[in-house]
This record gives C-alpha cells, sequence and structure tokens, in this order.
C-alpha cells in the first residue's frame, strides 16, 4: 500500500517505521527537519518537508495515488483539515485522523471523519482495569 502519514511526531514517527518495515511505500510530512531524525538511519520510506495542508505539499506527498492517510499532527484542527482534504478532495480510500479532545470526536464523526482520540482510549483503558 501506498501510505501517507502527516506528522513525525513520537506515534508518526513510529507509525511510518513500522508501516515501512511491513513493506508499505510511506511518505512521511513534516513542517520540521527535526523531527524526520526521529525515524532513524534505516527508514525506507519518504520525508516530505512542509506545510501539511498545503495541497501543494500533499501532491509531492503522491496523494493523488496514496491508498491510505493518517493525519497525527499534534493539532487537532491540522488533522482534521488534512483528512478532509485528502478524503473530500483526493478520494483517498482510507483515512484516520487522531483527535486529542473528546469533545470534537462526536462532531468529526458526524462529517463522516474516522478518527482516533488518545484521550478516550486511555481513560476506557483505565476504567476497564
Amino acid at each position: 500500500m501506498y501510505i501517507i502519514v502527516v506528522g513525525c511526531g513520537k506515534v508518526g514517527s513510529n507509525l511510518a517505521k513500522t508501516l515501512s518495515d511491513e513493506g508499505h511505500d510511506v511518505v512521511v510530512i513534516d513542517s520540521d527537519d527535526k523531527n524526520f531524525e526521529r525515524l532513524g538511519p534505516d527508514f525506507n520510506g519518504v520525508k516530505v518537508r512542509g506545510v501539511v495542508i498545503d495541497e501543494d505539499v500533499l501532491k509531492q506527498a503522491g496523494i493523488e495515488r496514496a491508498d491510505a492517510l493518517a493525519a497525527v499532527t499534534p493539532d487537532d484542527s491540522t488533522n482534521i483539515m488534512t483528512a478532509q482534504i485528502a478524503e473530500q478532495i483526493y478520494s483517498v480510500p482510507k483515512v484516520i485522523a487522531r483527535i486529542y479532545d473528546p469533545i470534537r470526536e462526536d462532531v468529526f464523526h458526524s462529517l463522516g471523519l474516522e478518527t482516533i482520540c488518545p484521550t478516550t482510549l486511555a481513560v476506557e483503558y483505565i476504567k476497564s482495569i
């Protein structure tokens, strides 16, 4: 699969390395070159520096042929905008956005966006113990 990971923080870099190690074609987008260091020297994918909601940057990353996109920057609004661009403009088949604010989760689901909320996951896990 051709997968774009938007954001190269802890989650994005680990996701990109894992997917690349599994044999997927992975492109990581981040606005800060320093974040790419998290990928390590053995990362087999492509790194694209730029503003993640910029369509030229997304095109450089190959969004027009992407099978999936994961928006995992530290900013909910950026993740949602990126997810909407991927789904609505480029018809990327599988899109997921990480969000931190559980209050926003229902709103984004009502827009048809698939989200994952670490806050909700942590609360549910702690409650289950």
